[in-house]
């Protein structure tokens, strides 16, 4: 591995794709990498960090992470892959409207979930209440974990040695950071600046939003294809229904998948369209000159209008109630924690359980780096995964 003492920056001559504006985050104003590499003669920077996350062990057991449902419930429902690829491609095509960096917006996308955990934030929040002795869990932070440490791929660092605007879109695509700091944010803060208190680019603003967009949007495809509510209860939904009565008025009884794919393409339609008229706006009244200038503007420049803000707030209230709520998500939702809880406890109480690098990496048993060393064991597992280790552990079959 590369000195630890060995500056940020840059080397080689830089790559320049045409046709951007001067507030996008450009890569030849990137301030570089942590590990300084040789620049790629056909390739941005940005480029790069996309190819290395579609590359890293981590995106690929999204595959296998559940968004909402677990996993075996069927092959229809989005798991945590893909609906990564989902929100990349919208963040990539707003971007491109925008003449905003669109590499990097997509990059930025592709990492947002790296740190999740298996079985959604039940998983996450079953983890965060087993580890909060010592500092609990945070997918946001798990993930920069993920790329600045935990994958192994290159001989001469640790992680992906992404450039410096990725880390901060995935540190901050959802706002500065205030208050408290999770403690590897702070940690590689202390390292490597990332300017916390700021916004980040507008690739990474956009980014959070096309995540917004994404979810809304195909967990009605997901509820309605589960059952958990039906066409009556979504006709009377805020701001998708009016959108359904219009298929139903216009095409009349279709097949439920040209129903929900025309329906879907309605609102995520309705919702870009929104987002670049009120970024155009911000950006018409702020007038940044660069990406600096983006960060120092003191609010986000890119977002939702507030009427769809509100009507967004308002479909997310109805999928609450008729979905994350519903009966059958909650049952399993509680035999997930169930079983990351017991997982945990019986890892960090005896890690000789855990494969012999993971053992050799932890403290005594019980103690907090054996506790950190199994949090970032069950945070890597698929929903498969956890599922086959908690029966190797408890020698018995368990069904979510």
């Amino acid at each position: 591995m590369a000195d630890a003492s060995e500056p940020a920056g840059r080397l080689g001559p830089v790559f320049h794709p045409p046709g951007r504006a001067a507030y996008a985050t450009l890569p030849e104003d990137s301030r570089g990498r942590l590990f300084p590499e040789y620049e790629s003669a056909t390739r941005t920077c940005y480029q790069r960090d996309r190819d290395r996350i579609l590359h890293s062990t981590a995106f690929r057991r999204l595959k296998h992470k559940t968004q909402v449902f677990v996993e075996h419930e069927g092959d229809y429902y989005r798991t945590r892959m893909t609906h990564s690829l989902e929100v990349a491609q919208i963040a990539r095509s707003a971007s491109r409207v925008l003449a905003l960096e669109e590499d990097l917006a997509e990059a930025v996308a592709l990492a947002h979930d790296l740190g999740h955990t298996p079985f959604g934030h039940t998983g996450e929040e079953a983890l965060h209440a087993a580890t909060e002795s010592i500092g609990g869990f945070d997918h946001n932070a798990h993930a920069l974990r993920l790329v600045a440490k935990l994958e192994h791929r290159y001989a001469r660092f640790d992680g992906l040695n992404l450039t410096w605007e990725t880390l901060e879109g995935l540190v901050k695509h959802n706002g500065p950071l205030t208050g408290r700091v999770p403690e590897p944010i702070a940690r590689f803060d202390a390292r490597w600046p990332l300017e916390l208190t700021s916004w980040p680019g507008l690739e990474a603003q956009v980014a959070a939003l096309s995540d917004d967009i994404a979810y809304l949007t195909h967990d009605i495809d997901d509820g309605l294809r589960a059952g958990l509510f039906s066409l009556d209860e979504l006709l009377a939904a805020p701001f998708a229904g009016p959108r359904a009565k219009q298929i139903v008025e216009r095409y009349g009884e279709l097949e439920p998948s040209r129903f929900i794919g025309e329906l879907v393409s309605r609102l995520i339609g309705d919702l870009v369209a929104d987002l670049l008229t009120e970024t155009q706006a911000r950006l018409a009244v702020a007038k940044p000159a660069s990406a600096v200038e983006v960060r120092g503007a003191g609010r986000a420049l890119a977002s939702f209008s507030d009427g769809m803000a509100a009507d967004a707030q308002a479909l997310k209230d109805f999928l609450f109630v008729h979905m994350y709520r519903h009966e059958r998500v909650i049952a399993t939702r509680n035999r997930a924690k169930a079983l990351i809880a017991e997982l945990f406890a019986a890892l960090a109480g005896n890690p000789k359980l855990l494969p012999p690098d993971w053992t050799a990496a932890c403290g005594a048993p019980g103690d907090a780096a054996t506790m950190g060393v199994v949090r970032d064991y069950i945070a890597g597992m698929t929903d498969g995964y956890a599922i086959q280790e908690y029966g190797r552990i408890f020698h018995k079959d368990v069904r979510l």
